[in-house]
């Protein structure tokens, strides 16, 4: 019987002239139509009223009238030429002058100009058709964190990162090392744990710095170091404290504050930043809490607090050069040992509502509505990730540089980029206020722009992209990062035939080759802990299942027996399981294959659980093992062998 597709309303139009979808296909390729309710909530956060018939149609009138000739902002692909429907004149980067008939030529540079008309001055960017193809390459998904070494204070760090990096690659032949997001939190207790919730996607996390790595404590006297080293966290447990090492690591810098030999950065975002740390120091690290005059970045208040505040502020600024240092070297470890693709930083999908950037940026979020995802088979009540989206409008008014800066933040001392839910460049799962996560819709942004942007910055950094399209993606994401090269991801838990019986996996020699391919992610379960059933196990425990425990048990061994059968297909051994499993990964045609330390470790806890914040140790869980015990480990070079061999590093 044919799908009975609902008749078309004026809310409809609106919604559609404002990107809200007011239907979407499910995970299970099912039409899901929205309820007008979240609509109109949605479209709310757009300042569009449309609580009552009479207010949808003046806003349609309103949107009906005739636009400025040209948007706020033109993307084109580079050798590409645009109608302008006006005389312009194109105003390059480096100030030289084009005439534009009517038209933008085809021979424009890269890079981010302006178009000037009568009535209009427009940001133009002009962006690669396609990267160069990414190099084959084995290498870590590395949650940092969970890093431990003599030196190090209760959690991986900067140095930590640039020490595995470089034995990665002299020791195992490793290519490629993905760290998790590393951007900035607020310097406030409780300190957030979630990598993926930053206060500042422009800036560094100075929690994961090694004080005793820096110029000043090198240069400092006795009695200073001896003072430093002595405020050291506990460095035993399982977990990660953070609120205990951000104090000690907070207390150590302030003692060598007063020594510094490093020059301060003069960057006026730097000093911004910085502004909110200090402040978030005194009012807590959610802005939305401090008094009402605080809350605005451009206020009178706020210009005294910045004189006020003076030396707090040059101490926070310190703390991004110290970051930018130690990354750097990290960097540099990973070129040095002969990393032919490097370090990959992760990018998250949004922010803090209460961090640094919704402070400074306010007018470019949509701040009452959070980011998340619809059902899903691992997430059967949908997922709220408490992130306010970018509004695309507001994007597009400023000239995409609010997203520009971020992805130049991050690239800043990368080789690569992977992109966290890259499907949110094309749109987003917003879920109004008070409402639960499977009650919201996506709201479409400018894919064209925003990818274009993405590739103009890695382009301009030499760097890797990688999108993460895992779960509820449109097939145009994949394929149009492919076209740009990009690489999307695979992970063996989903290469399956989702249209056979029983979904069989697939041989890795039909994996996509344009991919970014492991055996789990940081959200799924760690190869032990899925041999072991532990991902059913503690989400029952935790009520999150959606059907009864008997059920997820025998679809978990099925998994495992249609698994295992792939595996002895392949003609691999089954001895050692997480060897097999790595065999197997191994064959993969994808690019680069990835695995993690949780996974060759044999640590059966996974990173993170999603749909959960308190009640499971998310993004604390430390490694059984130190870093220099880690290269040591029999079992480890055990599992990696396989990969090394199918992608040898360049010598």
């Amino acid at each position: 019987m044919p799908e009975q597709i609902p008749a078309r309303t004026a809310l409809h139009e609106l919604a559609d002239r404002h990107g809200v979808a007011t239907r979407y296909e499910n995970a299970d390729r099912v039409w899901v139509d929205v309820d007008d309710e979240v609509v109109v909530a949605v479209l709310g956060q757009f300042g569009v009223d449309a609580t009552s018939e009479a207010a949808i149609a003046a806003a349609l009138r309103a949107a009906r009238e005739a636009p400025a000739a040209l948007p706020p902002t033109i993307v084109v692909r580079e050798g590409t030429r645009k109608a302008l429907g006006v005389e312009a004149e194109v105003v390059l980067e480096d100030g030289t002058r084009r005439p534009a008939a009517a038209e933008l030529p085809a021979d424009l540079p890269l890079g981010w100009h302006r178009v000037v008309t009568a009535d209009q001055d427009v940001v133009l960017a002009v962006v690669p058709a396609k990267l160069p193809q990414v190099r084959p390459a084995w290498g870590w998904m590395l949650q940092l964190y969970a890093l431990h070494s003599p030196g190090s204070w209760g959690i991986g760090d900067y140095a930590d990162l640039a020490a595995f990096a470089a034995r990665s690659a002299a020791e195992l032949d490793a290519g490629v090392l993905l760290v998790n997001p590393v951007q900035a939190i607020s310097p406030a207790h409780p300190v957030e744990r979630s990598p993926y919730s930053p206060a500042s996607r422009r800036f560094a996390n100075p929690v994961y710095l090694r004080v005793t790595a820096t110029e000043t404590f090198a240069n400092a006297d006795g009695a200073t170091r001896a003072a430093v080293e002595s405020l050291a966290p506990d460095r035993e447990g399982e977990l990660v404290d953070y609120d205990a090492v951000w104090t000690a690591k907070r207390a150590a810098l302030e003692l060598l504050w007063p020594h510094r030999t490093e020059a301060l950065p003069d960057d006026g975002d730097l000093q911004d930043f910085a502004l909110f740390c200090a402040l978030a120091e005194q009012h807590g690290g959610d802005w939305r809490d401090w008094p009402e005059e605080l809350r605005d970045p451009a206020g009178p208040a706020t210009a005294k607090a910045r004189e006020e505040l003076k030396e707090r502020v040059g101490f926070h600024a310190w703390l991004q050069h110290l970051c930018r240092v130690q990354l750097g070297a990290a960097r540099e470890a990973a070129r040095e040992a002969g990393m032919s693709v490097g370090i990959v930083h992760d990018l998250p999908v949004g922010v803090h509502p209460g961090g640094a950037d919704t402070w400074a940026l306010k007018d470019v979020f949509a701040a009452d509505v959070r980011v998340g995802a619809p059902p899903d088979a691992f997430n059967q009540q949908g997922q709220d990730w408490n992130l306010p989206p970018w509004r695309p409008d507001k994007l597009a008014e400023a000239g995409y540089a609010p997203f520009r800066d971020v992805i130049r933040g991050v690239l800043r001392f990368a080789d690569g980029i992977r992109v966290d839910h890259i499907a949110g460049l094309w749109r987003l799962w917003w879920i109004p206020p008070g409402e639960p996560a499977h009650r919201g819709t996506y709201v479409h942004y400018d894919a064209e722009a925003m990818v274009g942007v993405l590739a103009l910055e890695a382009h301009r950094a030499g760097a890797v992209v990688v999108g993460e399209d895992l779960g509820t993606v449109e097939e145009v994401v994949t394929d149009t990062m492919h076209d740009r090269g990009m690489l999307s991801s695979a992970v063996l838990w989903f290469e399956r035939d989702w249209d056979a019986p029983g979904q069989p996996f697939t041989r890795p020699a039909s994996w996509d080759p344009d991919a970014m391919a492991s055996i789990s992610t940081h959200d799924l379960p760690t190869v032990s802990g899925w041999l072991q059933g532990e991902h059913v196990r503690v989400r029952a425990e935790l009520g999150l299942l959606d059907r009864g425990v008997e059920a997820e048990e025998q679809a978990a061994a099925d998994e495992r027996k249609a698994l295992f059968e792939l595996v002895a297909r392949e003609g691999i051994a089954d001895g050692d399981p997480i060897v097999a499993l790595h065999t197997l990964l191994a064959k993969a045609a994808s690019r680069l294959v990835l695995t993690s330390p949780a996974d060759v470790t044999g640590q059966v806890r996974q990173p993170n659980l999603p749909g959960t914040v308190d009640q499971y140790p998310n993004w604390r869980i430390r490694l059984p093992v130190s870093v220099d015990g880690f290269f040591t480990a029999k079992g480890v070079r055990a599992a990696v062998a396989p990969l090394a061999a199918a992608r040898p590093l360049p010598r």
